[in-house]
């Protein structure tokens, strides 16, 4: 594992959903009048066997089966198709939710976030793009500790709009991330607080500053902000990822990360950064099929 300043191979991801305003505007109101399972098969049929054929995507995330998971060509055809369908799936739900849908959360590890929550001392929630997180805002109620989320600020207007809306019912603010960097101020007053801070800790927004780790089997650059901003407060720091566990159903997995307090602070970045990608790892291979970065993840 190193850690360095400079991004490698692995590229800074700048996507956001997909769609101008309008037509995400109307994908909100047709899901509140239409079984959101009927769009399943519908996007399923006619267009994600399209976009997982043409698309950059398809080929990154079928050299991820192959190489990454080691699986036969035609089973990483197959689960190519599969992860573009459970996305497509994903990204319907969080309209639907928005349309006014609601859908039950399995908790696994509720315990732990209850005892960081009922504490007096603050703590971090490191998140990945794996899965759908953004059901947990909507599923774990942080009591009378606000839950401060740290969000991509190049996001549809739509997206922002309807986030804001349902997260503020839950004691969520949303922190954009900011090319002036303020929205490292507002994560420290928030730690400062006492206050819940989430951070997604497997994507570089721009920032030189990296973890180089090994996963699935070759060197990826993980984001060391999170890490450090975590370190710099010696705070508590748990993930959580909300996977599809079945047609309708999610279940949130809540694990703890740990490392030492007392060392060097590279040391404590490390530490927390390789038991966060151990925990990443061990998700992904038990849901393989859910993995949503889709670009160029590992250096080359």
């Amino acid at each position: 594992m190193t850690t360095d300043r400079e991004t490698g191979n692995q590229k800074a991801w700048a996507g956001n959903t997909f769609g101008n305003t309008f037509m995400l505007r109307w994908l909100i109101r047709v899901l509140r009048h239409s079984d959101v399972r009927f769009w399943y098969v519908f996007v399923a049929l006619f267009i994600i066997p399209f976009v997982a054929h043409f698309s950059r995507s398809g080929r990154i995330i079928y050299h991820y089966f192959r190489q990454r998971q080691g699986f036969g060509p035609l089973r990483s055809l197959w689960m190519t198709y599969k992860d573009h369908v459970l996305f497509s799936q994903v990204v319907m739900d969080k309209f639907a939710m928005y349309a006014g849908r609601h859908y039950d959360v399995k908790v696994i590890g509720q315990e732990i976030f209850e005892r960081h929550r009922d504490s007096k001392e603050p703590f971090v929630i490191f998140s990945s793009h794996i899965g759908c997180y953004e059901l947990a805002g909507y599923t774990f109620d942080s009591g009378n500790k606000p839950f401060n989320a740290l969000v991509y600020l190049g996001e549809k207007a739509t997206v922002m709009e309807n986030r804001d809306r349902m997260f503020t019912g839950n004691h969520i603010r949303m922190i954009p991330v900011r090319k002036d960097m303020s929205h490292l101020f507002r994560i420290e007053e928030a730690l400062a607080a006492g206050e819940i801070v989430s951070l997604p800790a497997d994507r570089l927004f721009g920032s030189p500053r990296h973890v180089t780790l090994d996963f699935l089997g070759a060197p990826a650059n993980f984001p060391a902000g999170p890490f450090s901003v975590a370190a710099m407060r010696g705070v508590d720091c748990i993930t959580i990822n909300v996977m599809k566990t079945s047609c309708t159903g999610y279940t949130a997995f809540v694990h703890e990360l740990h490392y030492d307090k007392e060392a060097p602070r590279k040391q404590q970045v490390c530490q927390l950064a390789e038991d966060y990608v151990a925990e990443l790892e061990r998700t992904v291979k038990r849901f393989p099929d859910q993995w949503y970065n889709y670009y160029e993840f590992w250096k080359q």
